[in-house]
């Protein structure tokens, strides 16, 4: 590279610099600056209060959870790492407090943040869903799936529902069967119907979660739902489906024929 073609090549990497402040960090002559030092407009918090939260990329977003950077490294930087890192926002989700230890910058405090902030999605989800619909009435799994989806989501271990329809198939109550472990449920149709018939429900429709992110039923979901439906019949409690929800999809046990 001769003198001109150097020079003229610098200039190039300065000018695109001062357009973009995030370059400076990348290239090892240039002084790093934080995110105060940027343009007003291009600091994630103050474009948030601007222009609003959807005009953020998810690493500003993210820049805001965290509040500052690492050193060397702004906030926006630490955000696609952890994105790059986890792959996705429910991998970051998903990751236990441990798992972030690996990268840089981001501590107790940090890891806190974003906990609490995926947390507060998740809440929000279940609100939305609590006041969706006042009983509710579905015309299919599909319908199962989009309503219930909410109350599972983040979920840990399985969890049973139990809801109770009147005769004009309307949800009117929800009942917490049982809470499992990482990858069971344990359930006893005397425990599932003895709510039902207290309440004098013409029918019931099952829902439980699959932590895995896999809603294919197992052997002992299978087991359950024919014992349940066996006992349905002997009491005269009809049993409409019984749905396996995940993160992933779901499965609908009735329309793969097995009930």
């Amino acid at each position: 590279m001769n003198g001109l073609n150097g020079l003229n090549c610098l200039n190039g990497l300065s000018h695109l610099a001062s357009f973009s402040p995030n370059l400076v960090s990348f290239y090892g002559d240039m002084e790093y600056k934080s995110i105060k030092e940027w343009p007003e407009d291009e600091r994630p918090r103050e474009r948030l209060l601007r222009y609003g939260a959807q005009g953020l990329s998810t690493a500003q977003l993210l820049a805001v959870i965290l509040g500052t950077g690492g050193k060397n490294k702004s906030a926006v930087e630490l955000g696609r790492e952890a994105l790059s890192h986890f792959r996705s926002l429910k991998g970051m989700e998903d990751a236990s407090v441990s798992e972030f230890s690996d990268l840089k910058g981001i501590g107790g405090a940090k890891v806190a943040q974003m906990k609490a902030a995926f947390e507060l999605g998740r809440r929000l989800l279940q609100e939305e869903a609590s006041h969706s619909l006042q009983n509710p009435s579905f015309r299919n799994s599909r319908e199962v799936y989009e309503y219930y989806r909410p109350k599972f989501y983040g979920l840990k271990k399985e969890k049973f529902l139990c809801s109770l329809l009147d005769t004009k198939n309307r949800v009117f109550r929800e009942i917490s069967v049982s809470d499992g472990t990482l990858s069971s449920s344990p359930v006893h149709p005397r425990e599932v119907f003895k709510y039902a018939i207290k309440e004098s429900a013409a029918s019931v429709l099952f829902v439980h979660n699959h932590p895995s992110g896999d809603p294919t039923p197992s052997l002992d979901d299978m087991d359950i739902t024919k014992r349940l439906v066996e006992t349905g019949k002997i009491i005269g409690i009809h049993v409409l489906d019984h749905v396996v929800v995940s993160d992933g999809g779901y499965v609908s046990i009735m329309e793969k024929g097995y009930i």
